[in-house]
């Protein structure tokens, strides 16, 4: 999917992600970026609001699972069901989330799963980027759910 592609479905289908001016820096089938200004995003100590670096890690691993299945042809709603943020030091600027899935060898398993159950679950990782470093990390469980027809 083009990169502009995605920016316009995630900015129409998840508004909040137009709100914070997320912008889509590279999509592939390894890792999508995210990436977000501070302006929008900051809270009352002048650093980025935790809520907005964890919801930047969770639009890119939720990006990522979205269009894994999509390169598969498979039409699915894919939810997160849980997540665990570590926050490593404030982020004072623009900052970015790179996700990668967790267990790449799963992702067969994954599809076997989604396919024979209609639903199945993945684990995916996103780490916070700021200046260069990694600032915090995301681990989420997401669960696809097989749409039919």
């Amino acid at each position: 999917m083009d990169i502009a592609v995605l920016e316009q479905y995630l900015h129409h289908q998840i508004p909040l992600s137009a709100a914070m001016q997320v912008t889509v820096d590279a999509a592939g089938a390894d890792s999508v970026v995210l990436s977000a200004p501070l302006e929008p995003n900051i809270n009352h100590k002048r650093t980025a609001f935790g809520g907005s670096i964890s919801t930047l890690g969770i639009l890119a691993a939720w990006s990522l699972v979205h269009l894994r299945l999509l390169e598969e042809g498979l039409r699915c709603e894919v939810v997160i069901q849980s997540n665990q943020m570590d926050y490593d030091r404030p982020i004072t600027g623009a900052f970015a989330a790179a996700s990668s899935l967790s267990d790449p060898a799963g992702w067969p398993m994954f599809l076997k799963t989604l396919r024979r159950r209609k639903v199945a679950r993945i684990e995916v990782r996103s780490d916070l980027l700021f200046e260069g470093a990694v600032v915090g990390r995301l681990s989420g469980r997401f669960v696809a759910f097989l749409q039919q027809g």
